[in-house]
């Protein structure tokens, strides 16, 4: 992996965490398809904190690492070379976001009660966003739950699908459409809802081919559910720019635990193509798998550059991080679902088995494509910013470069 410039105290976590992923978490694995079952989820990160790799991401006040956000990509790719790894750490999503984001936007009594606990891997949460059409999904001004002030609250009515981690959760960030008021604009409102409260229910199951995620991807309902004025995560009618502060760094993490997983595949495959022979040979001196190992590597490494440049911007401009993590998530999910597949491809027959876990990798990161915004939603913004940046530029003073020049020499 690259990254050798790490400041040498990011560097002895990044190889504490290597060696602890590699020597005690894969041997842990369930077979793939399978899921952690919770005592072993407790065991592993009982010994995650005693060996100080816990929470990577968490504020060291809460009894995690304190990573800066440009240093994320090296441990959390690490993390990702075992696909319960990040589960392990705590730095899985959904949990990874929202604890990410309550750091930055929530009140000090919030923190203690939603937080620490979160932090300390003693809860899990989920963050209701998504609905069903026609309501928010890759488009979140489409929202239709709805939150109306009632006497020393709000009453939250809405139906929310894919919210992933909401089996056994203990609560949930909700956004909600809110009117306009004296102090606050109509928009969108985050919400800590306790999944204890009897407005708030967990329905159907959403059967999705990914199992990293626990508590699934399951409908929620919410109806006539009442909060209390100190469940507003935030400011009312902000909601929509704190799921930017949200969405922005949380779906570059995706990308770099799922670059993890890549790495994990790609060294499968450079095992197998090594030691099996075909036409005489290791599979390893084919043209053929020359070209697929060469492929792969340039996926990688492209993708880990993408990752630490969009990581660098987040911590300096976060607007225009979060606008190239955009970039980075497309070429990310599909260059990653790219590598595995060829994994498989070098590994044949037993490639597509469940003898080796690639064809459940291949499940794990085939959704990304789809989750945090459809790539095809994510490539029009590109092209819609590309396209205003340009506009602006040529209205600035730049040379407008688009008109052909007509030739009267015949082209020569």
């Amino acid at each position: 992996m690259t990254h050798p410039h790490l400041p040498p105290e990011i560097a002895e976590l990044r190889e504490r965490t290597r060696r602890f992923i590699r020597e005690v978490v894969i041997d842990a694995e369930p077979a793939p398809g399978g899921r952690l079952d919770q005592a072993d989820r407790d065991r592993l990160q009982a010994a995650a904190k005693e060996t100080g790799v816990f929470a990577p991401l968490v504020p060291t006040e809460y009894g995690g690492q304190g990573l800066p956000i440009e240093h994320w990509s090296p441990i959390l790719q690490e993390a990702g070379y075992s696909p319960i790894g990040p589960v392990v750490l705590n730095c899985m999503a959904p949990d990874e976001g929202n604890m990410h984001m309550l750091d930055l936007v929530a009140t000090e009594e919030q923190k203690k009660r939603y937080l620490a606990p979160l932090a300390a891997g003693e809860v899990r949460s989920c963050f209701g966003m998504t609905e069903p059409h026609p309501g928010a999904g890759s488009d979140p001004a489409a929202l239709r739950t709805t939150a109306v002030r009632t006497g020393g609250g709000w009453i939250i009515d809405g139906h929310k699908r894919f919210t992933s981690g909401a089996v056994g959760a203990g609560f949930c960030i909700v956004m909600a459409r809110t009117p306009a008021a004296v102090n606050s604009p109509e928009g969108a409102t985050m919400f800590l809802v306790d999944m204890t409260d009897p407005g708030i229910r967990v329905g159907e199951a959403i059967h999705t081919v990914d199992r990293s995620i626990d508590g699934g991807h399951p409908h929620l309902y919410l109806e006539n559910c009442f909060v209390p004025d100190d469940a507003v995560l935030g400011e009312v009618g902000l909601g929509f720019r704190y799921a930017q502060v949200r969405l922005g760094p949380a779906r570059l993490t995706h990308c770099m635990r799922w670059l993890g997983l890549a790495r994990r595949a790609h060294d499968t495959a450079l095992d197998r193509a090594a030691k099996r022979e075909l036409f005489g040979g290791p599979i390893d001196t084919l043209g053929l798998a020359q070209h697929l190992i060469a492929e792969s590597v340039i996926d990688i490494e492209t993708s880990d550059a993408i990752i630490t440049k969009t990581a660098a911007l987040l911590g300096t401009d976060p607007k225009a991080g979060s606008a190239l993590s955009s970039v980075a998530k497309v070429h990310c999910s599909e260059a990653i679902y790219r590598v595995i597949d060829r994994a498989i491809q070098i590994c044949g027959g037993d490639g597509v088995s469940d003898g080796l876990p690639l064809a459940q990798y291949l499940n794990e990161v085939r959704p990304f494509r789809i989750y945090d915004g459809s790539n095809e939603t994510h490539r029009w913004a590109v092209a819609r910013r590309a396209s205003a940046g340009r506009r602006a530029a040529v209205q600035a003073g730049e040379r407008y470069l688009g008109d052909a020049v007509v030739r009267r020499d015949g082209g020569a």
